[in-house]
């Protein structure tokens, strides 16, 4: 019965975000557009890497890469400031005295950036069968767990990182250090196979590393068991933590 009537709430939640979204001419802008050119950009920037100890083409780096570049526009990005837009606004406070629970308020804002996120990493693989000549993906069940795990944690860093936002305007800001960090070290511009072993350690420990590492392996091929296990239980070990730290620090009211 708890499910049959979260879903309409979070389904009119939902409705009510996307066209929010598609009023906020610079947000749909950045969704839709700046994961396309940061793809291009990553083409660009690894053209001329030596990507042989990788194991892996330029395209199937480029597009695999490509998810945690969604994942971190399209969702974490987004979901930021129309977080602290909606707290600012009291929207979240008017919408916690009513019948809908934390987890459905939340997640009803995210539905129109988790679509459009989803939509796009359905074209990716598209395109990279069809158009780029990559192969089909060998583990589907595999590239599946990493997005699922991939678009929950989003979320809720997203939530998290609201805590240090005090209005949207710094709500851009406070993304920096985990787009940053992610780029670099997750293995969006460079794999962590190509990286030398001690920083790729330290790396694979990354919020987003996991993440990639499992969608990268369900569609590429090649991940053993072991590393298997391995990417889940740290991809698991960040979504509790960021999970349970914003039902500790989310503030549903604005900051003062």
């Amino acid at each position: 019965m708890a499910i049959s009537t979260a879903a309409p709430r979070m389904l009119a939640l939902g409705r009510a975000e996307l066209i929010l979204l598609g009023r906020n001419k610079m947000a749909l802008y950045v969704a839709l557009l700046l994961p396309v050119l940061m793809v291009w950009t990553m083409r660009t920037t690894i053209g001329d890497m030596d990507l042989g100890d990788t194991g892996m083409s330029l395209n199937e780096t480029s597009l695999t890469g490509a998810f945690g570049f969604i994942l971190l526009f399209v969702i974490y990005q987004n979901l930021v400031s129309a977080y602290v837009a909606r707290r600012e606004e009291l929207v979240l406070k008017r919408l916690r005295t009513g019948e809908a629970g934390d987890a459905e308020i939340l997640g009803g804002t995210a539905l129109p950036a988790v679509a459009v996120a989803v939509a796009q990493m359905v074209v990716l693989v598209v395109a990279g069968v069809f158009w780029m000549d990559l192969r089909a993906p060998a583990r589907p069940d595999l590239m599946l767990i990493g997005m699922v795990l991939g678009v929950v944690l989003s979320i809720a860093l997203a939530a998290l990182t609201t805590t240090w936002a005090k209005t949207v305007e710094s709500a851009q800001l406070v993304t920096t250090p985990l787009l940053l960090i992610s780029l670099v070290g997750s293995g969006l511009l460079i794999p962590l196979e190509a990286m030398p072993d001690v920083v790729a350690d330290v790396c694979e420990l990354l919020p987003l590393s996991p993440v990639i590492e499992l969608v990268r392996g369900g569609w590429l091929g090649g991940l053993s068991a072991y590393e298997t296990v391995g990417h889940l239980v740290t991809a698991l070990a960040w979504t509790y933590l960021a999970v349970f730290a914003v039902r500790r620090w989310f503030r549903w009211e604005p900051r003062r």
